[in-house]
């Protein structure tokens, strides 16, 4: 029989992969849906601006409710916030458009309220003996739903003609959603913790040995390439084929391609040379940029998507690895483990928006290919500068462990 923490562990394997396949279904086509109301990439980019200022502010305000309260209904609420997000999308239709901010910011709370809570009730419900087969199995349906998901839902706009194809996958979301919550009554209440630190961020940018500092400015580069490739690339495939089932297709390739990479660099990537492997993984993902210069096409983003799929795990892992380790160093740093999630996200988000920001800021002022692909690439240098303020720290942690 199994241990009460393993079922435990295994119906919150569950509500992820629920929450998530909810996502995986509308997610890749709520952009293009807008879009297709009105082409315009600044609409978009002030939706990913929205959705970005509600992450971060709720990660900040929910992890005091996480901490000191019932973080299970932080868990519920954020799925439930986003059933509602899709009920307000098929309720506004076309005119949908002329609510970016308010269904932004309604998307980002949810996002936020969910992750928090999923990412703290994680930690409470695995131990050592369980957490590698938890991680094995939440990257495998996160995979899974990555590769399948969108397909079908372009599968099913195209055969179904658009506007009711759209409609139906939203429905079908928010159904997702709603068997999502009722399932996660069947967790158990998570005990409270102790007092909530509202100012983490500012203690940690000052500590005397700058580990976190530095990770964090790491972080921040991260997301400047993170905030405008998260939208710009469907959209490009989109407007180059004009296929809801093409960019299905592609989704499904690149999908299927990041699960092999990671699979693959999991294996074999040994850590020692986590830095110069992280390295490598940050310039090939800025090289398979350029063929863009030369035309945007279905082939040319197919090089895109497949060449950052085959080399992100090389960047990705250590990055990850590095601030979360930083998490577990000592037990004063476990025991603010929800602060720490939230200064992890914080930073994240800062270096989202001042992407989504150059971007706007940019484009209102030129909007032709060649600028879009050059500022691609400016944007898709970032992640050089993660490597650069995280190399030290990556290395002497291969020194020690």
């Amino acid at each position: 029989m199994k241990h009460p923490r393993d079922r435990q562990a295994v119906l919150l394997l569950a509500v992820n992969g629920l929450f998530v396949l909810a996502s995986a279904l509308s997610g890749t086509f709520l952009n293009i849906y807008l879009w297709k109301s009105r082409q315009d990439y600044l609409m978009i980019a002030w939706f990913s601006v929205a959705q970005q200022v509600a992450l971060g502010l709720t990660f900040w305000i929910a992890g005091k409710w996480v901490k000191e309260g019932n973080k299970m209904n932080a868990l519920r609420l954020g799925i439930a916030v986003s059933g509602v997000f899709y009920l307000c999308i098929l309720g506004t239709g076309q005119n949908a458009i002329y609510y970016i901010w308010p269904l932004g910011l309604l998307l980002g709370m949810s996002l936020g309220l969910f992750w928090i809570a999923f990412n703290v009730v994680y930690f409470e419900v695995t131990d050592a003996k369980n957490r590698d087969w938890f991680n094995g199995w939440v990257g495998l349906l996160g995979s899974m739903t990555g590769i399948v998901g969108p397909w079908l839902s372009g599968l099913l706009i195209t055969l179904m003609h658009g506007d009711r194809g759209y409609r139906f996958i939203f429905t079908l979301s928010m159904v997702i959603f709603a068997c999502t919550v009722v399932l996660s009554f069947f967790l158990k209440k998570r005990e409270a913790s102790s007092q909530y630190e509202w100012l983490e961020v500012v203690r940690r940018l000052k500590e005397v040995d700058g580990s976190w500092r530095t990770t964090m400015g790491g972080l921040v580069m991260q997301g400047i390439r993170e905030g405008v490739f998260s939208f710009l690339i469907v959209l490009l495939v989109y407007s180059a084929t004009n296929q809801e089932a093409r960019l299905g297709q592609f989704m499904l390739i690149t999908s299927a391609v990041s699960l092999l990479s990671y699979w693959a660099a999991g294996r074999w990537f040994n850590p020692n040379y986590r830095s110069i492997g992280m390295l490598i993984g940050a310039l090939m993902m800025l090289l398979v940029i350029v063929p863009l210069l030369w035309k945007v096409n279905y082939m040319t983003l197919l090089i895109l998507g497949v060449g950052t799929s085959i080399f992100i795990p090389l960047y990705m892992l250590p990055a990850i690895s590095l601030s979360f380790d930083l998490m577990g160093v000592n037990p004063q740093n476990a025991e603010k483990r929800v602060e720490l999630v939230v200064v992890r996200e914080f930073s994240l988000v800062i270096g989202r928006i001042t992407g989504l920001i150059v971007f706007i800021v940019v484009l209102s002022m030129r909007q032709d290919p060649l600028t879009l692909t050059l500022l691609l690439l400016v944007l898709g240098a970032s992640p050089i500068g993660t490597w650069l303020f995280m190399r030290k720290m990556i290395k002497a942690r291969q020194t020690t462990t």
